[in-house]
């Protein structure tokens, strides 16, 4: 099940089709399928074997890809194949047509009049051009073609990049924008940002120029790629993969392509002679190593380690990844302002480096703002869901202080210093502190500030990603202690808990929060949502709690901790008002717990939900096995054993799901439970539905005394598996140990097949096994580990 939209205007799509099935086609494809939109997926006729061979195996290619474009890989088996020579009629009950096929205007023109007298009347057409110009696309159309069409660019990968660019014609009608910002939004989950019709839009104009100011001053400074890396990285608030490490993963010929399309299509830019590939990068272009999918380009793997290419020896070497001692501590301050002046002031080259690629990178995107949008939020916004940014430029440079950084980047264009010597606009040295402030964000095309979009679909926001100093209602609070907060937001009578706790994992304070909470919640409220402010919903127990306890040989505090776990989570399943779970992010241990427990829960679709107790010698003790087995009874009654097969390897093998779809088939999500595209919305859709279930009359389920159970049988079978995972060796004894006790929990315990038990009988067998297990030298020395670590120890 997914969420319904609110919105008037969203745009009503059954079916889609794609056109292209190549490596950015196949994956939209795969996301529109992920969201329940029939789609047929379109390529060239193959010359060999069947004719829609070539989308046949771009769907089959799709099961294979890492990170995984399905959310479930069963839901490749929708998507429809054809080809442009049989299958055309498809495009006959399509809603929206997304071409996606190679950057050649000549080619999606000649495609264009083919498919134009099979598309409807009424469906949109889009193309996923990542640069070419729309209104030039448009024009090969027929007339009544043009107002329904329109660019739309997804971001590679397009399951997991938030940003869609939404680029309209002069042509394009204004109802069906505002539909297709309502379908990605809340549909497909996307972050829309409207770009004028100008060479790679703002993402890539803006993304492309810094990678290319950044390669400029790697040589000016006589640079390693590996240092750059070191400090474009995490350490200024971007990817790990850093500048070249990003390129290699996207590929050089393909970077190198967007350079060239920069320089053919920006002839006028007052960078244009920067628009131009590094030889070093021709070269290993010429080479034939194009990065990943090569296997070498600027770094390689040789045996288990990573090498760098050191263009002064034309050979790769060691990559020492590292910041010097001067520059890394500047990077650790905390005081934008005090970080940009050390950097400037600084003689360290990798200091005059950094200052070098944020001047030139500031100087660009206030000299190209007027030209390519509508305003400095959706350059920032555009750049932060693009190439996952911390902050976009303009927020850079705001948050450094805007007028200290204008004299600055000023006085190096006057020195020559600078890429180029264009001016800066006007509006940036009239003493304005920034771009962003209380009346939205600066236009330069119109010289005012625009507030955030009024579109109908942004109600479902209620906290929005924020912009630099934007600030939301965060509510009152109705209770709360060190472990959570209990509040309310609007007077819905829908209360809210939210963790308190680093990572959201639970302690004592949480534990007897929610309990609290939620009593408090019975008396005045109508309904309770748990949902965290940020990502993750929970890591989990509190381990380090937990173990100090064990060490300190204080058992019986350990199992009164258990049972207060437990305790929190039949609270949650028993609660008199609905309690719905939220989730985002990790919800593992503890918090997958919880959620199992709540009357329904509402995931978003990047939600990686597992109980990996097994993983730190444990077994899941907060109910969860218990509720599994109560679930098991449930959905079959004479044989419970048939529904525990697949939840006890998903137990045992502390496997993590990969998407919230991907939790429904592992048993750790039921099939009521709602899955929300956009995780902006997330909260919106959980009061929702937490306040029909209040409407409808909510009761909480009734206390089960009759569970049937698998019993000693159940045991004995699951026992017999693991001794040939034992016999491989996939599996050590203490592995065994453990999935044997959560067999032995799963089914009921040491008892006959079919043996009738209660709810408590089951959550007993759960803390005896756990507190038994705690106690024994391998679990504390995994607990241990994964402390120290954060990985896993196999003993």
């Amino acid at each position: 099940m997914t969420a319904p939209s609110s919105s008037p205007s969203a745009l009503r799509i059954r079916k889609a089709a794609v056109l292209g099935a190549g490596v950015m086609g196949a994956q939209i494809a795969a996301h529109l399928t992920n969201a329940n939109v029939e789609t047929v997926l379109f390529d060239l006729p193959a010359k060999d074997g069947p004719k829609s061979g070539i989308a046949l195996k771009a769907i089959e290619n799709l099961k294979k890809l890492s990170p995984a474009p399905l959310a479930d890989s069963t839901r490749a088996a929708a998507i429809i194949p054809a080809n442009y020579e049989d299958d055309l009629e498809h495009l006959k009950d399509v809603d929206l047509v997304i071409e996606a096929i190679a950057e050649r205007m000549d080619w999606k023109l000649d495609l264009y009049k083919k498919i134009a007298p099979y598309v409807s009347k009424t469906a949109v057409l889009a193309s996923n051009t990542s640069g070419l110009s729309i209104n030039g696309l448009a024009e090969a159309l027929p007339e009544e073609m043009r107002h329904r069409f329109t660019g739309v660019h997804f971001f590679n990968p397009p399951r997991y990049m938030h940003l869609v660019e939404l680029i309209p014609t002069r042509l394009t009608n204004k109802d069906v924008l505002a539909g297709l910002e309502a379908f990605l939004t809340t549909t497909v989950g996307k972050g829309v940002v409207y770009a004028k019709d100008t060479p790679n839009f703002i993402g890539n104009r803006i993304g492309v120029f810094s990678m290319l100011a950044t390669m400029h001053h790697t040589e000016q400074f006589k640079l390693g790629f590996d240092v750059v890396d070191a400090l474009t990285g995490p350490a200024v608030g971007r990817p790990k993969s850093a500048t070249y490490r990003t390129a290699d993963v996207v590929g050089l010929d393909t970077m190198a392509h967007v350079i060239k399309t920069m320089a053919d299509t920006l002839a006028d830019d007052p960078w244009h002679a920067y628009f131009k590939a590094p030889v070093w990068l021709s070269g290993l272009i010429e080479q034939g190593a194009l990065g990943q999918k090569t296997g070498a380009g600027f770094y390689r793997k040789a045996g288990k380690d990573i090498v760098v290419l050191d263009v002064a020896k034309r050979d790769y070497r060691a990559s020492e990844q590292k910041a010097s001692d001067e520059v890394a501590a500047i990077l650790a301050i905390k005081d934008p302002a005090e970080k940009f002046g050390k950097l400037r002031a600084s003689s360290d080259p990798q200091a005059q480096f950094l200052w070098a690629t944020f001047r030139d990178l500031f100087h660009y995107t206030a000299y190209h703002l007027a030209d390519i949008a509508d305003t400095a939020r959706d350059v920032d916004f555009a750049i932060r869901w693009g190439y996952g940014w911390k902050l976009g430029p303009f927020e850079t440079w705001q948050a450094a202080g805007w007028q200290q950084v204008a004299g600055w980047i000023a006085e190096d264009i006057a020195a020559g210093k600078a890429m180029s010597k264009a001016p800066l606009p006007a509006w940036v040295t009239d003493g304005r502190a920034g771009v962003h402030g209380k009346e939205g964000s600066w236009s330069a095309a119109s010289s005012s500030y625009k507030p955030r979009s009024q579109h109908p679909v942004y109600q479902r926001q209620l906290f929005p990603d924020p912009i630099l100093g934007e600030k939301f209602d965060q509510g009152s609070t109705v209770w709360e202690n060190d472990g959570v907060r209990l509040w309310t937001l609007g007077d819905d009578g829908v209360g809210i808990i939210s963790f308190k706790t680093k990572m959201n994992t639970v302690n004592d304070q949480v534990l007897d929060g929610i309990q609290h909470a939620i009593g408090i919640a019975e008396e005045k409220l109508k309904a309770v949502v748990i949902w965290q402010n940020s990502e993750p919903f929970s890591a989990g127990a509190d381990l380090k709690g937990a173990l100090g306890l064990l060490q300190a040989g204080k058992i019986k505090d350990f199992e009164a901790m258990v049972a207060n776990f437990q305790r929190t989570s039949m609270c949650i399943k028993h609660s008199l008002v609905p309690v719905v779970s939220a989730v985002r992010g990790l919800a593992l241990g503890g918090g997958c717990e919880f959620q199992m427990h709540s009357a329904r829960t509402v995931a978003a679709l990047e939600s990686y939900i597992g109980l990996v107790e097994a993983g730190v010698g444990l077994l899941p003790a907060g109910g969860g096995l218990h509720e599994l087995a109560v679930r098991a009874a449930q959905a079959n009654p004479a044989d419970p054993f048939e529904s525990l097969k697949k939840v006890f390897e998903t137990v045992a093998m502390a496997k993590v799901s990969a998407s919230a779809l991907e939790a429904k088939q592992l048993g750790l999500l039921r099939d009521s439970d709602i899955v929300v595209f956009n995780a902006y919305e997330l909260l919106y859709v959980a009061k929702k539905v937490s306040l029909s279930l209040a409407e409808s009359g909510y009761r909480p389920p009734l206390y089960n005394r009759n569970v049937p159970v698998a019993g000693d049988v159940g045991t004995a079978t699951f026992k017999a598996s693991l001794a040939n995972l034992q016999a491989g060796y996939f599996a050590s004894e203490h592995d065994v140990a453990i999935a044997t006790r959560i067999a032995d929990t799963l089914c009921g315990g040491a008892i006959e097949r079919g043996s009738l038990v209660d709810e408590e009988w089951l959550l007993e067998l759960e803390r005896k096994h756990f507190v038994e297990l705690a106690q024994t030298e391998k679990t504390q020395a995994r607990i241990a580990h994964t402390m120290t670590t954060g990985k896993p120890l196999r003993n």
